[in-house]
């Protein structure tokens, strides 16, 4: 998706990391192909942490599909909008494999991402499920 929602936000490498990761991530599950693939086939900004990010939770996703589905009510993961499953998935990996990022920015910077390219709805829905599982993952809620 290339169109945004929403006004201007300052963005640092961070924020275009994680961007360029949930783009791959949606990107990867449409044409069902593997985000390393695409990794090789672009230029990426900040591609260490892009890779990471898309390299972690790759590797995590039936434990972080596992995740989402149980803190999502009345929404099986098939049925959300493929950009708040990709958005959610780097949210809980974050969450749950790094802890030098809080808590405050995994969740803010989820919830922009979803404001600018989902739906209506999907910064609501990533707020609440990201901050049930943070309220698990990190209780104490800096780490």
């Amino acid at each position: 998706m290339s169109a945004e929602k929403g006004g201007s936000r300052r963005h640092d490498a961070r924020t275009e990391a994680r961007e360029q990761a949930v783009m791959l991530l949606y990107e990867a599950e449409q044409r069902s192909c593997s985000v390393s693939v695409l990794l090789e086939e672009r230029s990426i900004v900040s591609a260490e942490l892009t890779s990471l990010l898309v390299d972690g939770v790759e590797g995590s996703m039936s434990s972080l599909d596992s995740t989402i589905s149980s803190h999502s009510r009345g929404w099986t993961i098939e049925r959300m909008p493929a950009l708040d499953r990709a958005i959610l998935r780097l949210g809980i990996f974050e969450l749950e494999s790094r802890p030098d990022v809080p808590v405050a920015v995994v969740i803010d910077e989820a919830v922009e991402l979803a404001k600018r390219f989902s739906t209506d709805d999907s910064g609501k829905f990533v707020n609440g499920i990201l901050a049930a599982v943070a309220r698990e993952t990190r209780p104490d809620g800096v780490k």
